[in-house]
Parts: structure tokens; C-alpha cells; sequence
């Protein structure tokens, strides 16, 4: 299929081999051209019925077996896949040749050393042309408006050398053909989508980022002596630039310095790149506002509810609803440095959240609405909610406990009209666990913290209506604030301790005989009856749900 304007492929398989080429992706066997429009991403698992897509691209994640392979793509065959990548090297035999012939599936071999998540983020760059938001297509110089592939292969036959277009943090954000002419250097590049460590300090060292974002004319840089064995091939690089600011770099491998023409040529190139670099800024925070106002009216509910569903792919499907926040730091909260930290790493885990997401189901949904990320996970006939969790525990032990996030999960939602109900009942489960201290766990549902989201709705009314302690809790603190003594504290540990008076004096650090003597002086001010079961639970009812004014 051709893009009307371009008359580039667009988002087809052929594509995506064009702009990843040999580096990551090799046409194992099949057609490039058959298949049409790839219609998703799917990452295959053994133990799931798969959800596909039509004409999804399968990320075929630790299959080796050829057996196991011919009846994948069999299956895949019923369900009008596209293709299957598999990790190279893959042996290619007879009858998977003709399972790949008889079902229509193009095979294809990752590169060793590149990883499933780098390939799977590559391919939902490459395929986001068709995401929400878009009006339709726009160029700028000739070639389809953002694309950065594009831009990158069409410098590359102007320089006639393998080209990458890069930002301020040297991180990879397209790059051409014939990358497998350069050097090991820029294998490794591509591979991990940012330039090694040690290179960019060398270059930093040298001064090669100072020239650069200097000048606007091309830097040329020799092979760096400490890494002959690797940067074997010389750089030309120049900054890519918006009036003062600078976006990004270009840069090709060369076999010697450029001619006039072609610094020219890089140069210019240059400036198409700023219009195409500052395009896509401006297109992902117009697309991601636009997803945010969608998935904030599905979770609303109402009329409008099932029409943002069907924008954002969602329609006649259930879905399980999660909702994540993080934990603000207490010594910094408040700040204007912590509060623009804060809007930093939300809006990090949102973006993280969405690309996890995806990876699951092609049409999972986030945005971050408000200081919550939501996000939308179409389910089948299993049991949603588990399977939610386990992706959700899942992303969150990828970030790490540097994200200080939590997960809450709610009921699986039939339709529109269950989904403002499911929203809630996943910010209940994310209020208890945004409320309790040390973070003991990070992801629930609601049936898993029902009892503590009862607790705090319970200390809100007693907050709205402005009760205060009543009976022998008001008695004990009047004693306390009276005397400077902790009958409280005691109260509190024993009835914690479930009765067991050496525990609680231990909590405490006192002896068990002083603390008998504190139960009983308790019992004597506070006018209770630690033996009744009403009054035991009335304080300890009392104690976590109304403060004192």
C-alpha cells in the first residue's frame, strides 16, 4: 500500500526492511510485498491464545524447535499473520520452508545482540504513522512529514555513507541503510540505539560535542586512538538546529573528508532535519494530548464514552482498567524542583507504561490523566484481572524501584457503560496503596485491599462530618496530653499484637510487667473493658479512623 503523497510504503513489511535493513532484520524467507498494511506488533506466548491483529508482525520470543516453529505458523496462517521474526540464526529447512509457503508467512531473523525490546520500540516507531490523532499525510522536502528513517536513507545517497540522526544525548533516533558497511562502533550503535558509553565520553573528552554544537558546518573526526580496534572509520557530524536550539546531530561514517558539495549537502540536510525533528515533538505532544482527552472521556463513561473507545481501536471489547501513580518524595515535596521531578517522571512512566502495554496487545491504551497514569488492556474470556496484574508487576519490576510507583487494578468492564465503575474501583485499589508506608506492595486489586479502601472511605466521612474521639479513646488522650503519658500508644500496640503482651511490650521496648501495669492503668482511666469484644473493637476502630481536632 502507498502512501498517496509520498508513494512510499507505508508501514508494510516491506518498509520496515528498508529502514531497519541487515542491521536488525533479515528476510529469511517469503515475500517482503505480500501481507499488505501490518495492522500490529504481537509478541507470541505458548500459554496464551493469541490475540492477533490482522496482519500482525509476530515476535517469535524464545522459539527454536522447527517443529514448534511449522505449527506457529500454521496458526498464524488462520489468523492472517504477516510475519514471524525469530532470533538468528535460524536453520532453514524443507518443511519449514513449506510451512512458511503454504501459509503465507514471511520469516524473518533478528541479528544477534539486539534485543527484543529494542526491535519491538523500533517497530512501533515505524508504524505510528497510523496512530491516533493523525489528520493525514503531510511532507516536508519531499518526504512523508517526521519521518526520520526516511530522512536518514535519503542523506545517506547524498553522502554516499551510512548515516544516523541522533538527539542532544547521542541516543539513536533513525537511521539509514548499509549501517553494516561501517564499523563495529556503529553496530554497536544501532544494536543498543545509543552511542556506547565510552565513545561518547572519548568524544566529550576530545572536544568533538564543543566543535559541534558550535558551528554550523560539518565537524570531521578522525578514529579515535583508543578504540583503533573498534572506531575504525572516520565521522562526519553536524548539529541539527531550531534558531538557538540544538536538537540533534547527524551523523555519517566516512572513508575520508567531504567534498564541498557534500558538506553543503549536509548541511542542508540539516535543516530539513530540525523541521522533521521539531514536527515530531510537536506531533507526539499533540497525539498524546489528544490520547489523554480519549481515554480520560472513555473512563468518564457516558454518551461520549463508547465513541472515544472506538477511536482509540478499544470498541465492543472488554478491558481491564489499571491505574498507576508515584509516591512523592517527603523531604522535597512541595518544591518547585520537585514538582517539575515529579511531572518529569510521570509523564516517563506513562510514555514506559504505553510502550509495556503495547508489547502485551497491540491495542492497549495509557495517557497520564491528571497525576494518575490509565491504562486500557483488552482481555478475552480469561480472567482479566490476574493477567493484569501479572503485566503490571511485570512493568513495574522492569523500572526498578527508582520509579517509586504502585498499580491498581480494577474489575474487568464488559463495555462503555462499566467502564467509569472499573476506573473507580482501580483508584480505590491505588489509594490504599499509595497510603501505605514503605511501599510493602506495589500492585492489587481491589478484592485484594478491600477491607483498607473501606477504612479510608470510613476516615473521609468522619473527616467531612468533623466527628472526633468519643468514650475511652477521647478519655485516654485527654489523660495523655494531661499527664505526658503514652496510654495510647499502649492501647494501640496490644490490640495490635492481638492481646499478646510480650510482643506489644516489645514493640514498645519495655518490660512485660511494666506494660501489664499500663493495661490495667489503661483500663481504669479509659473506663473499657478489654475483655469485651465490642469495646475492643470499637477502640481499635476509633484509632484508625478518627484523628483528633
Amino acid at each position: 500500500m502507498l502512501d498517496p503523497v509520498s508513494q512510499r510504503p507505508h508501514a508494510s513489511l516491506g518498509r520496515v526492511l528498508d529502514d531497519l535493513g541487515t542491521t536488525l532484520l533479515e528476510l529469511l524467507h517469503g515475500h517482503a510485498d505480500r501481507g499488505g498494511v501490518i495492522g500490529g506488533i504481537a509478541i507470541h506466548d505458548p500459554l496464551e491464545e493469541p490475540a492477533l491483529p490482522r496482519h500482525a508482525l509476530v515476535l517469535g520470543v524464545g522459539l527454536h524447535e522447527p517443529a514448534e516453529v511449522v505449527r506457529l505458523l500454521h496458526d498464524l496462517g488462520r489468523h492472517e499473520a504477516t510475519g514471524l521474526v525469530l532470533r538468528a540464526p535460524v536453520a532453514l529447512s524443507r518443511d519449514l520452508a513449506a510451512a512458511a509457503d503454504e501459509s503465507g508467512i514471511a520469516l524473518l531473523g533478528l541479528t544477534p545482540g539486539a534485543s527484543w525490546a529494542q526491535l519491538a520500540a523500533m517497530l512501533r516507531s515505524l508504524l505510528a504513522e497510523d496512530d491516533v490523532g493523525e489528520a493525514g499525510p503531510q511532507t516536508l522536502g519531499g518526504m512523508p512529514s517526521g519521518d526520520l528513517f526516511a530522512l536518514a536513507n535519503a542523506i545517506a545517497a547524498l553522502l554516499d555513507a551510512p548515516v544516523t540522526i541522533e538527539d542532544r544525548t547521542s541516543r539513536v533516533l533513525a537511521f539509514s541503510g548499509r549501517q553494516d558497511e561501517a564499523d563495529a562502533s556503529r553496530v554497536a550503535t544501532i544494536l543498543g540505539r545509543q552511542v556506547p558509553q565510552r565513545y561518547a565520553r572519548l568524544l566529550a573528552e576530545l572536544g568533538v560535542f564543543r566543535d559541534l554544537y558550535r558551528s554550523d558546518r560539518p565537524v570531521y573526526v578522525e578514529p579515535l586512538e583508543e578504540t583503533r580496534d573498534s572506531f575504525t572509520m572516520p565521522r562526519v557530524a553536524v548539529a541539527v538546529r531550531a534558531g538557538d536550539e540544538i536538537l540533534g546531530s547527524i551523523w555519517a561514517a566516512v572513508r575520508g573528508p567531504l567534498s564541498d558539495e557534500r558538506e553543503q549537502a549536509l548541511c542542508d540536510a540539516a535543516k530539513l532535519a530540525a523541521l522533521h525533528m521539531l514536527r515530531n515533538r510537536a506531533g507526539a505532544d499533540v497525539q498524546r494530548r489528544l490520547r489523554t482527552d480519549l481515554l480520560s472521556t472513555a473512563l468518564e463513561g457516558g454518551a461520549g464514552a463508547r465513541d472515544a473507545l472506538h477511536r482509540l481501536g478499544l470498541a465492543d471489547e472488554p478491558v481491564v482498567v489499571l491505574a498507576m501513580a508515584v509516591a512523592s518524595a517527603p523531604d522535597s515535596a512541595g518544591t518547585d524542583a520537585a514538582d517539575a521531578t515529579a511531572v518529569t517522571e510521570r509523564q516517563r512512566l506513562a510514555d514506559g507504561l504505553a510502550l509495556h502495554l503495547s508489547a502485551v496487545h497491540s491495542r492497549s491504551a495509557a495517557a497520564l490523566v491528571g497525576d494518575v497514569v490509565y491504562g486500557l488492556i483488552p482481555v478475552g474470556r480469561e480472567d482479566g484481572e490476574r493477567r493484569a496484574a501479572r503485566v503490571a508487576t511485570d512493568f513495574l519490576e522492569r523500572v526498578g524501584e527508582r520509579g517509586r510507583a504502585v498499580i491498581g487494578i480494577g474489575p474487568r468492564a464488559q463495555d462503555s457503560g462499566e467502564l467509569a465503575a472499573a476506573r473507580a474501583s482501580a483508584d480505590r485499589a491505588l489509594r490504599v496503596l499509595r497510603s501505605q508506608p514503605g511501599g510493602r506492595r506495589r500492585v492489587a486489586r481491589l478484592a485484594d485491599v478491600h477491607v483498607e479502601a473501606l477504612v479510608l472511605e470510613l476516615r473521609d466521612l468522619v473527616t467531612a462530618r468533623g466527628d472526633g474521639p468519643t468514650g475511652p479513646v477521647a478519655r485516654l488522650l485527654d489523660y495523655d496530653a494531661e499527664h505526658g503519658s503514652d496510654l495510647v500508644g499502649t492501647l494501640r500496640a496490644w490490640l495490635d499484637a492481638f492481646g499478646d503482651v510480650t510482643q506489644a511490650a516489645r514493640k514498645l521496648r519495655v518490660h512485660p510487667n511494666t506494660f501489664r501495669y499500663r493495661l490495667r492503668r489503661l483500663a481504669e482511666v479509659g473506663e473499657v473493658d478489654l475483655g469485651d469484644p465490642e469495646a475492643r473493637f470499637a477502640a481499635m476502630l476509633q484509632l484508625r479512623v478518627v484523628t483528633r481536632r
